[in-house]
């Protein structure tokens, strides 16, 4: 709480104003602070103020977008009104752009960025949540539609072929080696995504695939101490349900592929709603209070927040509880002190439960005994189905369940040293301090999620801690001469180590329910601690860096890197390199010939170049690699033995980056339209590649620099007011766009293809390689018994790309050499926001759109076993072939198979991924103007109300399945028969948790 000091206490008497803008009107919340004191208040909605102040002593005044302005106080205790003139500078945007900020119109590198009270227009658990579709250039992909979980993150296309393409996270100016999941939204003010080499040379190895810089907020220096509460409540619904038949389609399905009989459990006449049996309504809930302030020499902000989803599967929740803390406080003239400090502890559960056991049951088996209580199993013609409800998980929560716990903290310590006597340079000292523990634990008791009653109990537990340091020196100097001449120079040391440890261990016939995950050592069988899934990592990295910036007269602008990096990943003789990056921009809008031109506000171009490179490989790949293996000697002994299971590699060495990057930025109409179009290309070599290597070597594979790969796109971002406070109307709107175009350029050696990987030069790294679908065979279709023996009409048709012979008959049955290389990567892609205001109230929505690109929907593909088509198990609802319906999209049931599934069954599930998605309409009304609510204190108040993904258009998926179009797992993940782990990054619609539509209502409260 501000207080006047005691002596000043004695001869204060009470000095009230007004605080005008240059437009002749009140201010509302100024701060007026007493010099020299915690004595302070803050301008109510009029402008108005008043404090305790003695005569002699100086207020000042100070506002964001203003010069702050000292006025003495005159013997009587007066003090005129106070006109506070436009800072223009200050009004200019600040783009933090790592080791400091810069105003965007001195920005040379390719930057893109976005506040985080813009982010929160979408409530989500996760940033990257609300990133999605706001910032050019930047993909963010779901990954898991579960609570809590995390999304993948693309800047400007994907560039290695097995290293990680994650950019590097850096949070209040560390490297962040958790997860972004840890970060409370709420803290976040604000979000910057360095794209381009010259902007992330500065970041040096690490900052290869981009950069995302999180700052969280601070206090105001001058402040008094304010109190915040942000928090909302919404109730989770299902957006649809997966398409599946009912029991009248089923049973139809079941006497056209004639292929099946009902089972005991089964009747043509029954039919059950196996998705109404398990879903929920869920909750979300966040609840988060802060305080911060500041003095004239210090400031601070304190937040405490509570976060939970639940899912509409039930025991499916995420829970996170967050803390925390930042001081930056002035000790004497010369000397910075300060701290920031983000803690959680997170804990997800329910993984275990899942919908594909729903999807799979038979609608027309009855899942109630006579007496009204649900069957433990259901019979169906091939297979036993143990019967999940909401009910039934519910009833075993305590027998069946998977839980995650993580804790961490992350911590960055700070001490700054003004130089006297050298205007503009300062050390500065930064250590970063984190520590992530994650425990898992996991139990399924016996006979559940099993149709054998007798199925032995399970358990597993894992535990994984990381730790992290880094510390920098940074030495910096920022000086203006001759008023026009700007240096900014940095220099930089700094070393950083990261510690991983997993251990986990399974065991098989706990003794009793009780145990849970607790004690496996008590488990009465199989206890396993397998090798290949303890790990211990360490890894290193030391740095050196150098930075100018130079601006002359805020209109030739250059920025020139030097950086070099240390590895420990790397092989001996690898382990350094050095590379510079380079950008330089001229604002064409403050030259002599363009004052007259008034439209145009802001008019600059930018070129940058820029060599970065990628050491993202486990930490020993240099080493090689040893497996176990038990042998058996005789019947009853093994002993347990080592292979060779990956050559080491004592020549492995950096991946490379060069980028070119091109960039216009402008503003016109009073900056009332403003915009950025950017053209980039990247080539990357020496890529950082897992080989496999044939059986005959005798070993599985090696990691080496082989090949390259090419990423180039546009990007365009706009930003329009159309209406500025027309009868107190507003309306603003933006729009990005975004389109990468990706593609091998080479493989190992004079290698073109390699389609166990699904790689191929001259085509994008994400392909899918398989049979292309036109259409399906017909009755007097030439050609059917050539291209396909033993086929039959009704069947797939596929692209043939053979010969012919002379008579005009293909030359050989369709065949492996027909697959196609098909392209998943979208066209173009983007995003769109808008908001119009009417004094107090405001309506918001927020979207993004696909043009183009494949979604692999496993539900209708063959590997979900969910599109069998010959009435087995549970179908997803088709329009399939029969003598009738010859114009079908799908095949005749029954017809010729490949395993389980439809011959070319794969490609049913290869759709057009185009969508426009309206992710949140949020209308609120904001009581700020309130008289009552000044004169009680409080500051800000706003309540409102938001609909989350309430609906999607121009979308053939949504169109067919009624589903949301985006992807939901990775490629090996949520499938009968999933992709294997080197396809793992081919995006899927999978069985995951199904998409949801939320509603929500929210307070914002200052006081």
């Amino acid at each position: 709480m501000l207080t006047p000091l005691a002596a000043q206490a004695q001869a204060s008497q009470t000095v009230s104003g007004r605080v005008l803008g240059t437009d002749g009107a009140g201010l509302p919340g100024v701060n007026v602070v007493v010099k020299g004191t915690n004595v302070g208040t803050v301008t109510d909605v009029a402008g108005n103020y008043s404090l305790p102040a003695a005569p002699g002593t100086t207020l000042v005044f100070s506002f964001v977008g203003f010069l702050a302005q000292e006025v003495p106080v005159g013997r009587d205790a007066t003090i005129g009104t106070v006109t506070l003139t436009t800072d223009t500078k200050a009004l200019e945007e600040v783009v933090v752009v790592g080791y400091g900020t810069q105003r965007a119109e001195a920005v040379t590198g390719s930057v893109a960025s976005i506040s985080g009270e813009t982010l929160r227009e979408i409530p989500a658990a996760n940033v990257t949540q609300a990133l999605q579709g706001r910032l050019p250039g930047v993909q963010i992909a779901q990954t898991s539609s579960q609570p809590g979980a995390a999304t993948q993150i693309r800047i400007r296309g994907t560039r290695s072929l097995t290293a990680s393409n994650d950019p590097l996270i850096v949070l209040d100016g560390i490297p962040f080696p958790g997860s972004i999941g840890d970060i409370n939204p709420n803290d976040i003010q604000s979000v910057d995504i360095l794209k381009d080499a010259s902007a992330t040379a500065i970041y040096g190895s690490r900052g290869a695939n981009g950069v995302v810089l999180v700052t969280t907020k601070g206090g105001k220096k001058g402040q008094k101490a304010q109190v915040t509460y942000d928090g909302f409540v919404g109730v989770k619904t299902l957006f649809s349900r997966f398409p599946m038949m009912n029991g009248q389609e089923f049973a139809q399905l079941r006497k056209d592929a004639g292929i099946y009989k009902n089972s005991l459990d089964e009747a043509d006449d029954v039919d059950t709603d196996w998705q109404k049996l398990l879903y929920r309504n869920g909750m979300q809930t966040n609840q988060n209070v802060g305080l911060n302030g500041g003095t004239e020499n210090g400031r601070y902000n304190f937040n405490a927040g509570y976060y939970q989803e639940e899912g509409v599967i039930p025991t499916q929740q995420y829970t996170r509880y967050s803390v925390r803390g930042t001081l930056d406080q002035g000790v004497g003239k010369y000397v910075r002190l300060g701290f920031t400090t983000n803690n959680s502890y997170s804990l997800t559960e329910g993984s275990n439960v899942g919908v594909y056991s729903s999807l799979t049951s038979s609608p027309i088996a009855n899942p109630y005994n006579a007496d009204g209580t649900l069957k433990r199993v259901i019979k169906m013609p091939l297979d036993d189905q143990w019967v999940t409800t909401k009910d039934v998980i519910e009833a075993n929560k305590d027998r069946w369940l998977s839980q995650t716990r993580s804790f961490a903290t992350y911590n960055a310590l700070f001490g700054e040293f003004r130089m006297p006597g050298v205007d503009g340079l300062k050390y500065r000292v930064n250590l970063g301090v984190n520590y992530r523990q994650s425990q898992g634990g996991s139990y399924t008791g016996a006979g559940i999620n099993s149709p054998v009653a007798t199925t032995l109990s399970s358990a597993a537990v894992s535990n994984g801690v990381t730790t992290d340091y880094t510390v920098e020196n940074i030495l910096s100097y920022d000086r203006t001469f001759a008023e026009k001449h700007n240096i900014n120079a940095l220099a930089l040391y700094s070393a950083s180590n990261t510690t991983f440890n997993q251990t986990r261990i399974s065991g098989r016939d706990i003794p009793s329910d009780a145990f849970q995950f607790y004690n496996i050592g008590l488990a009465a069988t199989d206890i396993v601690v397998n090798p290949g899934e303890q790990v211990y990592q360490k890894s290193g990295l030391l740095s050196y860096m150098g930075r100018v910036m130079y601006s002359y007269d805020d209109r030739y602008l250059l920025s020139a890197t030097v950086r070099s990096d240390g590895s420990s990943r790397l092989a001996p003789g690898h382990k350094w390199n050095t590379y510079p990056a380079v950008s330089v921009g001229w604002n064409i809008a403050k030259e002599g010939f363009m004052q007259d031109i008034t439209a145009v506000n802001m008019l600059k171009l930018r070129a940058g170049y820029g060599v970065t490179s990628n050491q993202s490989i486990a930490p020993y790949a240099t080493l090689g690699r040893l497996t176990t293996r038990p042998y058996n000697f005789g019947p009853t002994s093994y002993q347990t033995g080592l292979f060779v299971s990956e050559l080491p590699n004592p020549n492995l060495g950096w991946e490379y980056s060069e980028t070119w990057n091109y960039g216009l930025d402008f503003g016109v109409l009073k900056n009332r339209l403003s915009g950025t179009v950017e053209y980039y290309i990247t080539n990357t070599r020496d890529i950082l590649l897992g080989l496999p290597l044939p059986p005959t070597s005798g070993v599985n594979s090696y990691t080496a620099n082989i090949g390259s790969t090419q990423n180039k796109g546009i990007e365009l971002s706009l930003n329009g007011v159309i209406l500025e406070n027309l009868n107190g109307w507003t309306w603003e709107a933006g729009l990005n766009l975004y389109a990468n175009r990706n593609k091998i350029t080479s493989l190992a050696g004079e290698q073109q293809r390699d389609e166990g990987n699904w790689w191929f030069v001259g085509k994008p790294i994400n392909v899918v390689y398989d049979y292309e679908k036109v259409g399906l065979w017909q009755q007097g279709d030439p050609y059917l018994n050539v291209l396909e023996p033993g086929g039959n009409v009704g069947m797939i048709k596929v692209k043939y790309t053979g010969g012919y012979n002379p008579d005009g008959t293909p030359s050989r049955p369709i065949g492996v050499l027909d697959r196609q290389i098909l392209d998943v990567n979208p066209n173009f892609l983007g995003g769109f926001n808008t908001r119009v205001g009417y004094k107090g109230f405001d309506l918001s929505m927020v979207g993004a759109f696909q043009n183009g690109g494949l979604l692999n929907s496993t539900i209708y593909g063959a590997s979900g076993y969910l599109n069998l088509l010959n009435g087995r198990r549970g179908n997803v609802k088709v329009d399939y072939w029969t003598p009738t319906n010859t114009d079908a999209k799908y095949p005749k049931p029954g017809g010729i198979t490949s395993g389980d599934n439809p011959k070319y069954g794969s490609t049913l599930g290869y759709f057009d991924a185009s969508y426009l998605k309206v992710r949140t309409i949020s209308l609120g009304y904001n009581f700020d103007s309130n008289e009552w609510l000044k004169n009680a204190g409080v500051s800000r108040l706003r309540l409102y109300a938001t609909a989350q993904n309430p609906f999607v258009l121009f979308s053939p998926y949504k169109k067919e399945s009624g589903m949301d179009p985006e992807t939901n797992s990775f490629g090996d993940e949520n499938a009968a028969v999933p992709l294997g782990q080197n396809l793992r990054r081919i995006l899927t619609l999978g069985t995951n948790a199904p998409a949801t539509r939320t509603y929500i209502v929210g307070l914002n409260l200052t006081f």
